[in-house]
């Protein structure tokens, strides 16, 4: 067994670890065995030199992230055992071998036990994103798994992690940086240089792995889209922050009576219009517009029976999330203003900062200062394959609701 670096943690500060909390902050350490460097692995001991788990060393306010808490060892054949559980549950889950859907989160960092590891799979592409020094150390490991368990079922892996993103905790952030290397890490082509056909609830996309936010596709919103279609029927609906137009194909589909698809990203709006093309979806039933909604929303004198705000994270850290909530304050007092009576919100926060309950406190005042009387229908998560851990609760990033006016 290899000899790794050990930290030992401070008298009582092995509780969360007991209770099988991933994080390890930096104030909890007494000292350090060894020499580790950023993204070595470790193991963690209580001052009374009991074992507590195994995980990555990290530089910053988190010190260690933990991914077992057995004292295994740590090779291919550990990293494989990992991702084979994360694909049997999409796999019970229905998500897999799925001819009306072909894409989903496999690996979703410590919901699955990896904490700083992404991995998605479009339609025989996966897509990797490690988070840390740590998991981006093992990316060799990670593909050799991915071609041994997907056999001739995958075709690449395609590697988008970036140096920008090594730090950052939880999921979904606000955009891809322009300065994000995006690099094959395996056969058969060095680069793609096409979009990746997928297939989600039997409606089409094309997802640019490159070019597109995150690993190209926000998988996470699955399940809400479909609320989406069901509630959109002879509506009339404002997709905001639109990106490639997912919301705008289910809400046609659910038969809305015209959408118009608003993002700032003209390259967004080209997406949305290829994605329609796809879905055969109506051209006089939809209109797209390139514009930052915080703007188009108090400008635009059209009035809509449903909208659907999906922004970018407003907030990364716990210490901006007071400006964070002002600015949901904000964009949902704008929306309220601009639905009809009985109309439908569907608004979101993946501010991971944010909770569920700063998020609904945000929505209520922007009730109050619109004079609007609001009633909460749904309140939406982050889908299936984005699993919470019992003991993470921070991984529950997504908060959705479902409001009629």
């Amino acid at each position: 067994m290899i000899n790794y670096a050990k930290i030992i943690l401070k008298p009582g500060k092995e509780a969360p670890l007991k209770r099988f909390h991933p994080w390890i902050f930096s104030g909890a350490m007494l000292r350090t065995e060894g020499n580790p460097r950023e993204g070595d692995i470790v193991e963690v001991f209580s001052n009374r030199k009991e074992y507590l788990g195994t995980g990555h060393f990290l530089k910053g306010n988190i010190s260690v992230k933990l991914f077992s808490f057995l004292q295994d060892t740590i090779d291919l054949s550990f990293w494989k055992t990992k991702l084979i559980a994360a694909y049997e549950l999409r796999k019970r889950l229905g998500l897999t071998d799925n001819p009306t859907n072909n894409a989903y989160r496999l690996v979703f960092s410590e919901g699955d036990q990896l904490p700083g590891l992404i991995i998605d799979y479009y339609n025989g592409t996966a897509v990797i994103q490690s988070q840390s020094p740590g998991m981006n150390n093992h990316k060799p490991e990670f593909v050799q798994a991915l071609h041994e368990i997907y056999g001739d079922k995958l075709n690449s892996v395609y590697d988008k992690s970036s140096d920008n993103q090594m730090s950052a905790v939880g999921s979904r952030q606000s955009a891809v940086s322009s300065q994000q290397t995006t690099v094959s890490i395996h056969h058969p082509s060095s680069i793609i240089h096409h979009p990746v056909p997928i297939t989600e609830t039997g409606h089409k996309f094309l997802v640019d792995i490159e070019k597109g936010q995150k690993t190209g596709f926000f998988l996470d919103q699955r399940a809400n889209r479909m609320f989406a279609q069901y509630y959109a029927r002879d509506r009339k609906v404002l997709n905001a922050f639109c990106y490639s137009g997912a919301f705008s194909v289910y809400a046609l589909k659910g038969g809305a009576r015209m959408v118009h698809s608003v993002d700032s990203s003209k390259q967004a709006i080209d997406w949305t219009k290829e994605n329609l093309t796809l879905n055969e979806c109506p051209e006089n039933l939809h209109e797209e517009v390139v514009a930052d909604i915080k703007n188009f929303l108090p400008g635009t004198k059209e009035m809509y029976d449903m909208i659907i705000l999906d922004p970018p994270a407003f907030a990364k850290h716990h210490n901006i999330s007071h400006n964070a909530l002002q600015a949901y304050i904000h964009i949902n007092a704008e929306a309220l203003k601009k639905l009809n009576p009985g109309g439908i919100l569907l608004t979101f926060s993946c501010s991971q900062p944010v909770s569920r309950e700063m998020f609904r406190s945000a929505i209520q005042s922007a009730a109050i200062n619109t004079g609007k009387s609001v009633k909460i229908l749904h309140q939406l998560s982050q889908g299936p394959d984005h699993p919470v851990s019992i003991f993470h609760p921070e991984g529950e990033y997504l908060k959705g609701l479902i409001l009629v006016i």
